[in-house]
């Protein structure tokens, strides 16, 4: 599968691989908040005075990852946007590495822990894709507005607010981090959905706040 085909929560959860440790620790909130935005771009949940809510209770996008958040968030008791961010975020996490194992983006390698319980780990198959993925994150920082999409406006945003271990965006100084912040909010109006990747960039600010104070 090219990359341009995959979902958001997916180039997500690629984005977060750190290559140099061999795993994608705290993507969880991550991939959540590329849920959660692409179903807004295609209108299945709508903002409801930061509630976020479902325009359809019988829609599905057809992708099981997709559809299974939304069928969580038709089932559970209204929550704001930013709540949704960490709330059961493994579920979605775990469904994404299913179905980028499923796609050839990542591998398992069989364990057994204490020699005895079997496990099974999960190593990536596609470090060109990551790294493609990250350069056209950086594009996407530097260049043209008018030439960055929805998809890839909305992916770097989130991507550049959770503080991944390996940067999207070139590390600098004050000056820098403030044109970066600016550079996020105009990413985040070329989404379509501006209110929400705001909202869902300022609970990842929190959690990866939250993250390094552990």
């Amino acid at each position: 599968m090219p990359h341009g085909s995959l979902t958001l929560p997916a180039r997500l959860h690629l984005l977060a691989w750190d290559t140099a440790t061999g795993e994608a620790a705290g993507a969880a909130p991550l991939v959540r908040a590329g849920a959660l935005t692409e179903l807004a771009q295609r209108g299945l949940l709508l903002d409801d005075d930061g509630i976020a809510t479902p325009a359809d209770l019988d829609a599905l996008t057809g992708d099981p990852v997709l559809d299974g958040l939304l069928e969580l968030v038709r089932e559970s008791r209204p929550h704001r946007w930013r709540d949704w961010v960490t709330l059961h975020a493994r579920v979605t996490a775990d469904a994404v590495r299913q179905q980028l194992t499923a796609d050839g983006y990542l591998g398992t390698e069989r364990r057994r822990v204490l020699g005895v319980f079997p496990a099974a780990d999960h190593v990536l198959r596609r470090a060109d894709v990551v790294e493609a993925l990250r350069e056209e994150a950086r594009r996407t920082l530097a260049g043209p507005l008018t030439a960055v999409s929805a998809r890839e406006a909305a992916a770097t945003a989130l991507a550049v607010a959770a503080a991944l271990p390996t940067p999207v965006a070139p590390v600098g100084g004050d000056g820098h981090a403030e044109s970066c912040r600016r550079r996020v909010d105009e990413l985040a109006e070329r989404s379509g959905v501006a209110g929400i990747v705001r909202e869902l960039c300022a609970a990842l600010r929190t959690t990866a706040v939250a993250a390094a104070g552990r």
